[in-house]
């Protein structure tokens, strides 16, 4: 099916200005309610609008489809994303027709379904059953190595053999504007033998991309990387929030579990795979070859523009890196196909992290632990204090966009402010 969505020459009959994530060419996906109607319901943004997908249903404006409307009267996106690739492409092209500036109609029947976007209350859009977070960027991976093993022993013999990933905790995934609660556990000061307990005074953010499965695997199946992006979904911005002190501590010999679990913040907006298709671009040149069931075929990297920013309590914000997707060691159909290898189940919601994704050079990377190199080069605010981590009253903020010939496709923002432990 041709995506008739994405056509560059598209205009609507809805105001958008040039800065907007959401022209008619994106029309992403999330949950919304109303104070006048508080049921949650499967919406799409265009310009600085939200549209109400039941009530378009229940209108008739997607005629053909013949779709449910319990489908869009709803909590989560679960049930709208499990009709298939095919169904839901469907929908967004139908959509794009109904904001099309030349349809007078729908914009004539717009005051049933269209509200202000800073009118209404955006609420977590997938129920995530699974999540994994992978470790996919090469620049990160090599900074933090270097930090704690030196430079000749930056990366384990493993990293370039395969996507690094690990289970974490879906609970305590929340969507953008969510309050975040700073962590307390066990952390070991320098130079000492006996751990403490406390607040962790190393809260630290990391800037991520997620991937939305789609579409279920049974036990024992195996995704290759020609077919993974069937499964995908679409992306959502993602900051995995890290409490470094209490990770150090704990993180041998499994892994990540109290310093990682507290929170991860998500965007409420799940841009598509089909939105993103004009953007994909050629990744980082893999040395040595990946084993056969990881080499892949064409473009399987997205040019999306990332941004963090901190905002203190009271203060003007600072722009504290800028990154982008294309600069990930490992891209999705990869980080899906090592995945499923073994034969893993795929559940649709489930989610899957890209791991801190920085860049080349010092403004590009992706964390607090990388932007201060463990607190030696800490960052000045526009009010004169420093960060070398993330202290209390802070908001940070991501934000992402694509951007070519005129077109912008943009993610929204992830926002999480930090409040004081109890």
């Amino acid at each position: 099916m041709t995506i008739t969505a994405n056509d560059p020459s598209r205009k609507s009959w809805v105001a958008i200005s040039k800065e907007s994530d959401f022209p008619i060419q994106n029309l992403p996906f999330g949950i919304f309610r109303t104070e006048s109607n508080p049921a949650p319901r499967v919406c799409t943004a265009i310009g600085n609008y939200v549209a109400d997908l039941a009530v378009m249903n229940y209108l008739a404006l997607f005629d053909g489809l013949e779709i449910d409307n319990e489908v869009f009267n709803t909590r989560y996106l679960n049930d709208f994303m499990a009709l298939g690739k095919i169904t839901t492409r469907a929908v967004r092209n139908k959509l794009a027709d109904i904001f099309d500036a030349n349809n007078k109609d729908a914009k004539d029947l717009s005051w049933h379904f269209l509200h202000p976007m800073d009118k209404v209350e955006l609420l977590l859009p997938i129920k995530v059953g699974d999540y994994t977070d992978f470790y996919s960027s090469i620049e990160h991976a090599t900074n933090v190595g270097t930090m704690f093993r030196g430079k000749e022993n930056a990366l384990m013999p493993n990293w370039k053999h395969l996507p690094v990933g690990y289970h974490g905790r879906s609970s305590s995934i929340i969507v953008s504007d969510t309050p975040v609660k700073r962590p307390k556990g066990q952390q070991l000061p320098a130079n000492e033998d006996t751990p403490i307990f406390g607040p962790s005074r190393l809260l630290d953010f990391e800037l991520e991309m997620a991937f939305i499965v789609g579409q279920e695997t049974e036990l024992g199946q195996t995704v290759p990387t020609d077919n993974a992006e069937d499964y995908i979904f679409g992306m959502v911005l993602f900051n995995d929030w890290s409490a470094r002190d209490i990770q150090k501590w704990e993180y041998v010999p499994l892994g990540p579990f109290l310093g990682k679990s507290f929170a991860s913040t998500i965007s409420p907006w799940v841009v598509t795979l089909d939105a993103l298709e004009p953007f994909k671009v050629d990744g980082p040149t893999q040395d040595p070859q990946p084993l056969p069931y990881l080499q892949y075929n064409g473009k399987k990297n997205y040019d999306i523009n990332l941004e963090v920013l901190i905002q203190p309590e009271h203060g003007e914000a600072k722009t504290v890196c800028h990154s982008n997707t294309k600069y990930l060691y490992w891209n999705n159909a990869q980080q899906l196909a090592h995945h499923t290898i073994n034969g893993c189940n795929l559940n649709v919601g489930d989610m899957c992290g890209s791991g801190t994704i920085s860049g080349p050079t010092p403004d590009s990377y992706g964390s607090m632990l990388e932007i201060s190199w463990r607190g030696t080069k800490p960052v000045s605010m526009p009010d004169g204090s420093e960060r070398k981590f993330i202290q209390d009253g802070d908001t940070v903020i991501m934000k992402g966009w694509c951007e070519k010939e005129g077109i912008r496709i943009g993610f929204g923002e992830a926002n999480g402010k930090v409040l004081p432990a109890d």
